[in-house]
């Protein structure tokens, strides 16, 4: 179930960071895909949360609005699931 959790929270959090970067529909398909397979690289979340920092680096974006909003769309994920 977790498994299907952080998928699910990964797809939106590529949604949120594809709206930032200004992609159009099929580069956040493409995108949203990138951030799930990145999930793959190690345990835990810090290989998703690497991803998203380096590809919002010119945007402003801190690691704790980051990581807020892992947080809030794992909540989301979860709650779906229920």
């Amino acid at each position: 179930m977790q498994f299907k959790i952080s998928a699910r929270r990964n797809k939106y959090l590529g949604q949120w960071a594809s709206q930032i970067l200004g992609y159009d529909q099929e580069k956040e398909k493409e995108y949203i895909q990138s951030v799930i397979k990145a999930d793959f690289e190690e345990a835990g979340d810090e290989d998703v949360f690497r991803k998203i920092k380096a590809d919002l680096k010119d945007h402003n974006i801190s690691d704790e609005e980051i990581r807020k909003k892992m947080d809030e769309l794992n909540e989301k994920a979860k709650s779906e699931f229920k």
